[in-house]
């Protein structure tokens, strides 16, 4: 079922020989110009005709009324709602230790700089709702905002047909429960554009004004909204399919090896799921595992389809030192260590969203319940961005208090690299403060 790739003996550069999706962004961002383009301009109206066309659902309005956010978390099915309820704590607990603190560092007597962390005033936060819904992605967009001290909170998502037109109940049910009133049944690129434009309503009551951050998931579309409004609004990141890479030896179990690539293939048929082993034996009973796992898992299609995709396969190498470079040069959105001394070879890991360390640790605890973030990285880029969290809300500015005695101290070497770099009016500005 999955593609193998033999790097054994190999002394080459792993990175262009590993399964990856390709997706062209830069097409999708020109194909979806027109309508970040007219809803920059018309707002509710071009928004209307994008939910109509795109979702099917003829919209009212735009602004999902707040009884209709209190209903959903009253008729919320109680495990379901224990769940999110326990999800809530567990990830608040783990994001409030990453609220950083003000610091003062003194340079110099009389001279100190002051780096004070600031929360944005207000985000857009996109959740998800074509082929799954994702009640767990609200709770890992909000969590970290509220933690920040962000004062505006809105939540998007795409309108349910099901639902009357609203996004799924289980989204706005964890809206109610973490206290989020403003959400918006709007879905895809022309959400995005709303957050980043604003947008008006059929009243008042029902206009959304523009945020200074946008982040969550979301499809090609999605993200081609986010790459086209990126320096207008912030985003976290352009996310691409999910991916999951798996470092293991011959300890690790072929059932578990196989459950969790599967559970990853469950995303979306261009969803990676990647293995990389020194041990073909284990690779073999993989595919044994696969056959069985596939053929009763509910969505077998879409995970077959992901499986045998040019983003999937099986990555044989000399041993886990090989391993370890092979999964560092593919960034993986989720890396999984299963092998002998798994918490070590974690620890030397440079590049992933999130590592997930033995037997015990599956990326779906860290999906729901592990109090980590699950929204992280994908396509490589953990090799220079992280996951979401306290910090993706968050800036550092700083204040800087020099006394007269400690500016006229500096005076001299402000004004020698002022001249050096021919800007003598930076200089000036210095000793003016000084002359008779």
């Amino acid at each position: 079922m999955l593609n193998r790739i033999d790097l054994r003996g190999s002394r080459r550069d792993p990175r262009g020989l590993l399964p990856r999706a390709q997706l062209d962004v830069s097409v999708a961002v020109e194909r979806i110009r027109p309508l970040v383009e007219a809803v920059h301009e018309h707002g509710f109206s071009a928004i209307r005709e994008a939910t109509e066309r795109f979702d099917g659902v003829t919209l009212e309005r735009l602004r999902v009324p707040a009884e209709a956010i209190a209903a959903a978390a009253e008729t919320l099915d109680p495990e379901v709602r224990a769940a999110l309820v326990e999800v809530i704590r567990r990830t608040r607990k783990v994001h409030a230790d990453q609220r950083r603190a003000d610091v003062t560092t003194q340079v110099v007597d009389g001279g100190t700089v002051t780096e004070r962390w600031l929360p944005v005033r207000r985000v857009g936060l996109y959740v998800p709702g074509g082929l799954a819904v994702y009640p767990s992605t609200v709770v890992m967009n909000v969590v970290p905002a509220q933690e920040a001290g962000v004062e505006g909170l809105v939540v998007t998502s795409p309108p349910q047909a099901a639902n009357n037109g609203l996004p799924d109940a289980r989204v706005l049910a964890a809206c109610a429960l973490l206290g989020v009133t403003e959400v918006y049944a709007v879905g895809g690129a022309q959400a995005i554009a709303m957050l980043g434009y604003g947008s008006d309503g059929v009243d008042e009551g029902d206009r959304c004004a523009p945020v200074d951050v946008i982040t969550g998931p979301g499809n090609i579309w999605v993200t081609a909204a986010k790459r086209l409004l990126q320096g207008t609004v912030g985003i976290d990141a352009e996310a691409g399919p999910t991916e999951i890479a798996i470092l293991a030896d011959d300890t690790a179990d072929p059932r578990h090896v196989a459950a969790d690539l599967i559970s990853q293939a469950e995303h979306d048929p261009l969803a990676a799921s990647v293995l990389v082993t020194p041990s073909p034996e284990l690779a073999d009973a993989v595919e044994i595992e696969l056959e069985k796992q596939v053929a009763a898992t509910r969505h077998q299609e879409r995970v077959r389809t992901s499986l045998t995709g040019e983003q999937s396969g099986v990555v044989l190498v000399d041993d886990l030192e090989q391993g370890l470079r092979v999964v560092d040069e593919y960034a993986a959105e989720h890396l999984e260590i299963q092998t002998r001394d798994a918490r070590e070879w974690a620890m030397r890991v440079r590049n992933a969203g999130a590592i997930f360390v033995g037997a015990y640790a599956p990326v779906s605890l860290g999906d729901y319940a592990a109090g980590s973030n699950h929204v992280l990285p994908t396509a490589g880029c953990a090799r220079h961005s992280s996951g979401l969290s306290v910090q993706s809300f968050l800036r550092g500015i700083h204040v800087v208090e020099y006394t007269e005695e400690a500016l006229r101290d500096v005076a001299g070497h402000v004004v020698a690299l002022a001249n050096a770099e021919d800007l003598p009016a930076h200089g000036d500005a210095v000793t003016a403060r000084f002359a008779k």
